[in-house]
């Protein structure tokens, strides 16, 4: 499971809900043919993005090769059940990582076109918004 070694804070805020804002960083392909694009705003944590990566890996049967353009680094915390209000800020639980639209979550590269569209159809319904199957332009 992703999971960062080290946080420079412990406990993080919240954050602003931005769903009308689009992404602007991650939003072309980089390193392979294809991709899969996030349309939706979303915490993504660690446990969907594994899920997705072991549907699109098993469906390619580990040809041509995927990367994962999203890391989950930021801390979720969670209050234990049944405690009462007050008593502080519950303790780091997980992490994820924020999701805004535009956002490329996963690349590959080395299989046919039809291939890697059915891998990241799997990997899709693995995932809590809708994606968008990107190409690379070739000019």
């Amino acid at each position: 499971m992703l999971a960062p070694k080290k946080v420079k804070y412990r406990k993080w805020h919240k954050g602003r809900s931005r769903s009308r804002k689009i992404e602007t960083r991650g939003v072309s392909l980089s390193f392979g043919s294809f991709g899969l694009k996030a349309l939706g705003s979303v915490w993504l944590n660690a446990r969907q993005i594994e899920a997705a990566r072991r549907a699109t890996t098993n469906f390619l049967n580990r040809s041509g090769k995927l990367w994962i353009r999203v890391f989950p680094d930021k801390p979720v915390t969670k209050k234990g059940s049944e405690t009462g209000m007050g008593h502080g800020k519950g303790a780091p639980d997980h992490y994820v990582t924020v999701i805004k639209p535009g956002r490329i979550i996963f690349e590959v590269d080395g299989v046919e076109k039809s291939v890697a569209k059915s891998a990241f159809r799997l990997a899709s319904s693995k995932l809590p918004f809708k994606t968008e199957f990107v190409t690379r332009e070739i000019n």
